[in-house]
């Protein structure tokens, strides 16, 4: 039987405090699970929130938003010991499937088509901010 390793304090790996009774990263014997992960800072601000006029009305960038979410992905596997590079599998959630094509862009930058991990995409009703288009969660395999 596999032993629990939680190796990293929640608010690890990107310095974002989870949203609720659960931690961003929990490796179990060798398979590392990534909790839906957005585009949140530590500050609570959203990258790839566009300011557009003096009225403050935004454009929501799914591309912008996409690339931070992988990035804070791999940030929260680096505390486990690993990357991007050992992502297995994918499953990321669209508020709106119009924004498929900037968020399949953005993803190829971190993926390779041949190489990379299995993937499913679902468009949901929303996620738990207004400024969010999408949330990625991941599972890694990296052999101990």
């Amino acid at each position: 039987m596999s032993k629990t390793n939680d190796k990293s304090p929640a608010s690890a790996g990107t310095g974002v405090t989870p949203r609720g009774a659960y931690p961003h990263v929990k490796q179990v014997g060798d398979f590392i699970f990534v909790s839906g992960t957005s585009s949140r800072r530590p500050d609570n601000s959203i990258a790839g929130v566009d300011i557009i006029d003096e009225m403050g009305t935004k454009r929501l960038n799914a591309y912008t938003q996409t690339q931070e979410v992988l990035k804070n992905i791999d940030k929260n596997l680096q505390k486990v010991g690993a990357s991007l590079k050992d992502v297995v599998d994918v499953t990321s959630f669209l508020v709106n499937m119009n924004d498929f094509a900037d968020y399949n862009k953005a993803y190829a930058e971190f993926f390779e088509k041949e190489t990379g991990p299995t993937r499913t995409t679902v468009a949901v009703h929303q996620l738990p901010h207004p400024d969010l288009v999408v949330e990625i969660k991941v599972m890694a395999y990296k052999k101990s």
